[in-house]
């Protein structure tokens, strides 16, 4: 994996902000899967909170990749977006989901009210993906367009856990269930003991 030089200068100027900023790398995690193609959360991390299945890659700004992914980051590009409408960066990945990560069209076969389609999402499609980080999410309830999820395993106090929800778990769902609105987030995660990125401390 690789970062377009466009791309670098922005996170190089967003990383010198920090103070510790020699000492930060870039996580970039596979987070879910939004209709035929994979989701990411990007994130700075201290390069020592690195886990032993990361995979650090060597450059001006560091890059730590889990082991689980690397198969399916190969060759892809962090860019600088080329729609100036929706400023910001992109991952350009050559590799999409295979057949089997999808559930063999596992989103067309959704059955049920709101809240057992979403529940068959979250077991088929998203926990499958989360689960190289040893992370799960559990549906609590749905109200109305709303769902709560409660998240667990390596997603529980994890840095990124909002970026996977946001990015990862509530995209998904919006998609492949369309009265999705909203998601919650209710985790506790101050009582999270295995998080796959520990929150930096300052």
């Amino acid at each position: 994996m690789t970062i377009e030089d466009g791309a670098l200068a922005m996170l190089m100027e967003v990383r010198d902000r920090e103070s510790d900023a020699a000492d930060l790398g870039l996580v970039v995690t596979i987070s879910g899967i939004s209709g035929e193609a994979f989701t990411y959360q990007i994130a700075f991390t201290r390069l020592d909170h690195a886990r032993p299945d990361d995979v650090i890659v060597p450059g001006e700004l560091p890059l730590l990749i889990s082991e689980a992914d690397v198969p399916n980051l190969r060759g892809a590009v962090i860019a600088k977006s080329r729609n100036l409408l929706d400023p910001g960066l992109v991952v350009e990945n050559p590799n999409s989901p295979s057949p089997q990560i999808l559930g063999g069209g596992a989103p067309a076969e959704l059955t049920g009210s709101v809240a057992e389609r979403v529940t068959q999402a979250v077991n088929t499609m998203i926990n499958p993906a989360i689960a190289s980080h040893g992370g799960r999410a559990e549906v609590v309830a749905v109200e109305d367009s709303t769902v709560y999820i409660r998240l667990g395993g390596g997603c529980q106090g994890c840095g990124m856990a909002s970026v996977t929800l946001s990015q990862g778990i509530e995209t998904t769902l919006r998609q492949v269930v369309p009265e999705v609105e909203k998601v919650i987030d209710v985790t506790d995660h101050a009582s999270g003991n295995n998080p796959y990125y520990e929150q930096a401390k300052k």
